[in-house]
């Protein structure tokens, strides 16, 4: 009996000892463990801080800090981050998971829905924000906070499902959006340093803001995935308030005196005020801008019904409907973000030319991919209308901020946004209409028409400019003075006889 006692003893010793000895090794590997999070934890901080540190060293070079530039870049890039994830949120709450019918039904609708009355508001925006020129930190720190309540009011409306709400909701933040941009393109000059011209200072902006909305984009769609489309809205509430708040610690200097004579009547401005060069660049980009909206849709939509003949027929196994879809989106964001880095770079003081050239390269790519259709011309083709359409409408901001006066900048821009922005929902209708046919042939070369088109009518139109101005200046020239006879007469030194009075003699 004793020895089964000991025995037992004997056991239960084994067993504490076991025991403890696993507690000090579980006790090493938390400490492991916390150790090796808190060395990640560090990595991760410096790694931030070196990325942060390289950021600001890229925004801010070339004298960009000392103007406002960078800080203005920042502030821009921010808010192309908050609208990605707002439009990720959105585009999971209303357009997927449906038919392809009904998806064509849905984006026609939010389309028409949103874009209507953006068109009735935007011209306002404008000529309102030309009003406030002495405060635009302040106008544009409140297009970011009225952005940020509408997100918390969207946010609510999703579980619900409140559809009203929504779309309510997605027009606000739109034009919220395009006021924004309205007054940073506006303001451009202000922050403008001397060694940076314009088409490189807007480059500069749009290619950080390309970048940020392209890390914003699967960040969303990550956050969408795991806690939902509301809890996304949230975040990009508290992004849009916090901006909104650097918005407000912007540089006085971006604010302009007010210049207007009291009383005086305040002017608005139409396309048809805007002159020859300003029409001449936005008639190029509503070309760009009709074909990237019918180039989104027509794709998609014939890719999602497998029109295309890489996926119909015999498919490829590798290029699938998924994968289509990524890589013609990416081709897209790497064009765009070549469209930025190009006008970066380049230091050419004709923007106009610019614009001429990229919608004639965009007719020949077109031309191209519509007699060689497959998946690598889908992919030039997408690729090479990104890079027109960010290249060239940087190059309209540039003749904009340079051809048109201060008191009315923002006018002209307000309108500028609202009519591209509806020649891109036009080109999507267009896309969306011609996608039932399932022929990517008739598609492409139906633009492909109407691009050249409009690039042969701005040729002959800038020729007979050019003609007239020309022929004007050899008027002035054949009119000027040119022989000693036709020269004034020189007013008479003092001390000289005036030949223009008898000679007296004054002793009589």
């Amino acid at each position: 009996m004793n020895a089964g006692w000991d025995r037992a003893r004997e056991i239960a010793r084994r067993v504490g000892r076991g025991a403890a000895d696993a507690g000090r090794a579980t006790a090493r590997a938390g400490r492991a463990t916390a150790g090796g999070t808190a060395r990640a934890s560090r990595a991760t901080v410096r790694g931030a801080r070196s990325m942060g540190r390289a950021t600001r060293r890229l925004t801010y070079a070339g004298g960009a800090g000392r103007t406002g530039l960078g800080r203005l870049i920042e502030l821009s890039a921010g808010n192309s981050a908050g609208d990605a994830m707002v439009t990720v949120a959105l585009a999971s709450t209303v357009f997927f998971g449906v038919p392809v019918g009904e998806a064509r039904g849905s984006v026609a609708l939010y389309l028409v829905i949103t874009m209507l009355p953006f068109a009735l508001l935007a011209p306002f925006v404008g000529p309102i924000l030309d009003r406030f020129r002495s405060g635009r930190r302040y106008v544009m720190a409140g297009t970011l906070f009225g952005r940020g309540l509408l997100c918390f009011a969207m946010a609510a409306a999703v579980g619900p499902g409140d559809l009203p709400t929504l779309f309510i909701g997605a027009l606000g933040v739109l034009v919220l959006s395009k006021a924004y941009n309205v007054s940073r393109a506006a303001i451009m000059p202000n922050v403008l340093p001397a060694d940076i011209t314009l088409v490189s200072a807007n480059a500069r902006v749009a290619l950080f803001t390309l970048v940020a909305a392209g890390v914003a984009v699967p960040v969303g769609a990550g956050l969408t995935a795991w806690l939902g489309s509301a809890v996304v809205l949230r975040v990009a509430m508290l992004a849009f308030l916090l901006l909104g708040v650097v918005a407000v610690r912007l540089p006085r200097h971006i604010d302009s005196p007010d210049l207007e004579e009291e009383g005086a009547k305040h002017r608005w401005r139409t396309l048809l005020k805007v002159g020859p060069t300003v029409a001449e660049a936005v008639w190029a980009n509503l070309a760009l801008r009709i074909f990237s909206g019918f180039l989104l849709f027509f794709l998609l939509f014939l890719v999602q019904d497998r029109a295309v003949p890489w996926l119909s027929g015999t498919p490829d196994p590798f290029f699938d409907v998924t994968k289509t879809i990524a890589l013609l989106a990416g081709a897209a964001g790497l064009g765009g973000l070549a469209g930025a880095a190009v006008a970066n770079w380049t230091r050419n003081h004709a923007p106009q030319l610019i614009v001429l050239a990229t919608l004639a390269v965009t007719v020949v790519t077109t031309v191209v991919a519509a007699v060689l259709f497959g998946i690598w011309a889908a992919l030039a083709v997408s690729l090479v209308t990104a890079f027109a359409q960010e290249l060239g409408k940087l190059a309209l901001d540039a003749i904009v901020q340079r051809e048109i006066g201060e008191e009315v900048r923002s006018s002209t821009f307000g309108v500028v946004e609202a009519v591209l922005q509806l020649a891109w929902v036009f080109g999507g209708l267009v896309g969306l209409v011609l996608s039932l046919a399932r022929s990517p042939l008739a598609g492409l070369v139906t633009l492909a028409v109407v691009l050249a088109g409009t690039l042969g009518w701005l040729v002959v139109a800038r020729a007979r400019r050019r003609r007239v101005t020309a022929a004007e200046a050899d008027r002035r020239a054949a009119e000027a003075p040119t022989d000693e006879w036709s020269r004034p007469a020189e007013p008479p030194q003092p001390g000289a006889l005036d030949s223009t009075k008898p000679l007296t003699n004054p002793h009589g």
